[in-house]
Order: C-alpha cells, then structure tokens, then sequence
C-alpha cells in the first residue's frame, strides 16, 4: 500500500513511524504548507516527494490512501478532496469541527466506496475491547451508571513543553485557530472510550464548558486563548443507563490518565490508561457482596494502523468509522450547545 501524508506536525511522526513498521506499506509522499517542516519530515522518514498543498499531490496521484494529520479545522476539505480523487483515508480526530460536515463527510465517503476511518486512538488499547466483550456478553448484568474522565495536565506542568511557547499547544487553545477546545481535542476522546466500553452509544448530554484566565488579556502573540480547558457532562446511553463525563488539561499530576467505570446490578468494571500502562478491574459474581476488586489481563488487539490497512487491502469496513465518528460529533455540538444555553456560573 502506497501512503501518503498530508500534514507533517508532531502527530505525524507517530503516523510515519507507526505504518512504516507494517510490512507492504510504503511512506510514498508528504503534504505541508511548511516547506523547512516537510523537508525535514520527509527527510527523517525516507520520503521521496513532497507537495505544498493537497491538489498539488493529487495531481501526481501515485499513492492509494492518506493518513490526515492536518489542524483539526483542515480536516473537513482535505478529506473531502482525497475521497472525490477516490483514496482511502484515516483522519485524526475530531473528524470535522461541526455535525454538519462530518455528516457530509462520513455520506461522501460511503458514496465513494472507500474506507474512511478516523484515529480515535484509545482503541488500540486491548482493556477497553475486553470490557466491551464483557458488557456485551452480560458478565456485569444491565448496565445503570457510567463514570469516565480523561486527566491531562500540560496547563500546568512542562512535562510535555511550555504551551506558552509551543504553536502545537497554543493553537489549541485558540477557537480562531480551529480549535473547539478540551471538548473538541480529548472530549471525543474520552466519549468515545466511555461508549465503547459500556457497548453503548451517547442519546442525551447536558454540559457545562470553563475557559480559565491563563495571560495578560487572554492573549499570547496571534492566539487568543478562548477555547475552553474543562467540561462536565451527564449522559443519558441508549441502554438507559445515566453517566458523567469529565475532562480537563488543569489536572495537576495526571499527564494523560483516561478511566471509565461502568456499573452493572451483576458487576462492575474499570479500565484506566495512562502514557505507562494500562489496567482492567473487575467486581463479579460473589466479589460484587463483599466489593473485591481484582485485575484482569486482557488479550492484544490489532492497532488502528494495523486495521486500517487491513481494510484497504481486503476491502473491508472498519471501525471506528466516519459515520461513527459523525455520531461523537453530534453529542460534541450537542454538549456546546448545552453551555451556551446554561445559566452562568454563579457563587453562593
């Protein structure tokens, strides 16, 4: 399989050094607008040709899929271009910045026949599929509550850079630069970990979105920094069961903790994941009466690379799909929505 790579930030190194382990698949091309960025991509990653612009790499042609690793707020149109020129694609998340173009996105790409998939990355890790498995298979009985958070702290540790000097950070707190915030970078994210988990999708949410001062005039150079840093939400799941989802970047001491716990009348399960490691628990059977929580291996699963290309090459639908990733979209509008319908935060 010929890949090309539109987009040569940090993420699509992951991207590059991820597929050019799978054997059969070739780094054929790179896309920026960057010339120094993708010379020096395309240079670390034995890339031969390199384009300026999506139309630019369509025009040579010579590759059969895309992996968008574009701004979020890219997504929509260079997607779009790639399935209209009939190449497969695997996008970054969030698929769009709105319902509306995911939507289109996800119907032009049923249209055409390709696979379109969309990197929601937390499904590579093999505790969320065993839960899944488990909930599905009625280990845990009828599922009532749900409870999931994802943890970053880059607001307020160095760890990963200094997000007052960083453009991959900045822009991410910036709606001009096309960013939707904590909600739109890890909210689907975590929605996303959450419901599959549960083996459930999201019908209802209501939310609650906080942008907090972090500079003089809320504004560093050309970023003004309006997106917002931390939601809470209550959920309703199409199984009936109610649940609350939170996410933040102010979580001191959690550099990328995600956890769902989902809550059964015969059990209990928890899956939590971090950069280190990752940890499924389970309460059943006669551990539900005396609350005994005991670990649970679980079995390796293929990565979205591996499944990605799997599906180019067999012809296959995958999962997670853009109409699924259409669907997370839909509760994000739905939860910003919700916000900007909310009665103002106010003290007691």
């Amino acid at each position: 399989m010929r890949l090309l790579i539109l987009g040569t930030g940090k993420m699509a190194n992951q991207h590059a050094t991820r597929f050019a382990a799978i054997p059969g698949v070739h780094l054929v091309g790179g896309v920026d607008t960057d010339s120094e960025r993708l010379s020096a991509f395309c240079a670390a990653h034995k890339i031969e040709h390199g384009f300026s612009t999506t139309d630019e790499a369509l025009a040579w042609g010579e590759f059969d899929a895309v992996t968008n690793v574009t701004p979020d707020a890219a997504h929509y149109a260079t997607s779009l271009a790639c399935i209209a020129a009939g190449k497969h694609v695997l996008c970054e998340k969030p698929l769009a910045t709105n319902y509306a173009e995911a939507t289109e996105m996800a119907d032009a790409a049923e249209r055409a026949g390709v696979v379109a998939m969309v990197n929601l990355s937390y499904r590579n890790v093999a505790e969320i599929h065993a839960a899944r498995e488990m909930v599905l298979s009625g280990r845990i009985g009828e599922v009532k509550h749900i409870e999931a958070s994802y943890l970053q702290s880059w607001l307020v540790s160095k760890a990963w850079g200094d997000w007052r000097t960083g453009q991959q950070w900045l822009w991410r707190l910036s709606k001009g630069h096309g960013s939707n915030g904590t909600l739109g970078d890890i909210g689907i994210h975590i929605l996303d970990f959450a419901s599959y988990g549960a083996g459930t999708d999201i019908e209802t949410v209501t939310s609650r979105l906080k942008t907090f001062h972090k500079a003089d005039g809320d504004r560093i150079g050309d970023y003004t920094l309006d997106a917002n840093d931390s939601f809470i939400m209550t959920a309703g799941f199409a199984n009936g069961a109610v649940g609350v989802i939170h996410a933040t970047r102010w979580a001191t001491g959690h550099l990328n903790d995600l956890r769902v716990r989902i809550y059964g009348d015969k059990g209990g399960i928890e899956v939590q994941h971090d950069l280190k490691s990752s940890k499924l628990r389970v309460c059943l059977d006669e551990d539900a009466e005396t609350a005994t929580w005991r670990d649970m291996e679980a079995t390796p699963v293929a990565s979205n690379y591996e499944r990605f290309v799997n599906a180019v090459r067999f012809n296959l639908p995958t999962e997670p799909s853009f109409r699924h990733a259409a669907g997370l979209q839909r509760i994000l509008d739905l939860a910003a929505a919700s916000d900007e319908t909310a009665p103002a935060f106010s003290r007691v």
